[in-house]
């Protein structure tokens, strides 16, 4: 192979902020590595998303305490990715809550996804061993809509539209217009793509932009604490996803083959978003279900460890 594969190569640490965005929301963040929110209620605290491991859990566990004692009562699957959920039994919650479309899409490739991801960034699944047996099941499920009260202040859990995943859920704290975005939005960073849909995409990113937050928790990168962060955000990454299927989809309409147009994509994107983080890791899962979205597979295929190579291979191979 002409290059590492995925990010295997990656084992650099990265320096971890803790901000605080209210006094009801906190963001832990670690330059470009998966994010995780808190929110903290008159009477528990909610988690969004859990990072990949217990180990890794415990670190976020130990900034919570830093400014509250309230029980962790909620963890929120923003979406099924292994490097989001697989650390979620370090907070023993009472309730774990994830749409209904992210369980199934658990029980369908669930699995496969954690043999998947564990394999193309070793570095974000530190301790792997401390993660249990098995799947991290949803102990609630909910369709389209759910709110939770934490004492006095409500949260509401929106799925506002397919675009990372089929099953993307935001966390919003209607009082402050604070968001919570999972994957729909990252900032300066590469969207990871391989399981999306890109024609929902941006009509997705278009109805957080309706809900006009103030402050906004990226899946990756540093937390938006103005409307101005907040829309650059939003700009970049309905962008990224845009620019790219279009020209994917040019590519596959004239029957041009998949590494032609993996290369002729990465060519074009490169001098804009070739900075961000994790571009060499993102674009060949990208550009294949763009392509494949462009073509035959309305609904994004399967990924496994063996899939992931074999595609690497015919990409980046020599």
């Amino acid at each position: 192979m002409s290059k590492a594969f995925a990010s295997q190569a990656d084992l650099v640490e990265k320096k971890v902020s803790f901000d605080k965005l209210s006094d009801n929301a906190y963001a832990y963040t670690a330059e470009g590595d998966p994010n995780t929110g808190i929110i903290v209620g008159d009477d528990a605290v909610m988690v969004v998303d859990t990072q990949a491991t217990p180990v890794m859990a415990a670190d976020v566990i130990r900034r919570i305490r830093e400014v509250t004692d309230k029980p962790i009562k909620y963890v929120v699957l923003s979406h099924y990715h292994a490097v989001r959920v697989l650390g979620a039994s370090a907070y023993k919650a009472q309730e774990v809550i994830a749409s209904q479309d992210t369980y199934d899409l658990i029980v369908e490739r669930g699995e496969q996804d954690k043999a998947s991801e564990i394999g193309r960034f070793p570095r974000l699944f530190n301790a792997v061993e401390s993660v249990p047996p098995g799947m991290t099941w949803p102990t609630m499920t909910f369709s389209g809509r759910m709110t939770v009260w934490l004492g006095k202040l409500e949260v509401q859990l929106l799925q506002l539209g397919r675009g990372h995943t089929k099953g993307d859920t935001v966390a919003w704290l209607p009082a402050q217009k604070i968001l919570f975005s999972g994957d729909l939005v990252e900032f300066d960073a590469t969207p990871y793509a391989g399981d999306a849909y890109f024609q929902d995409w941006p009509a997705t990113l278009d109805a957080i932009a309706a809900l006009a937050p103030q402050k906004l928790v990226p899946g990756r990168g540093a937390s938006l604490q103005t409307p101005q962060q907040v829309q650059a955000g939003l700009a970049g990454t309905r962008a990224f996803v845009s620019e790219l299927f279009a020209q994917v989809r040019t590519g596959a309409a004239a029957g041009r083959p998949l590494r032609e147009v993996y290369r002729e994509t990465i060519d074009a994107l490169r001098p804009r978003y070739g900075q961000w983080v994790i571009f060499d890791h993102c674009m060949p899962f990208d550009v294949t279900r763009a392509y494949d979205e462009a073509t035959k597979f309305p609904d994004p295929r399967i990924w496994t460890a063996e899939r992931d190579m074999e595609m690497w291979q015919s990409l980046e191979g020599r």
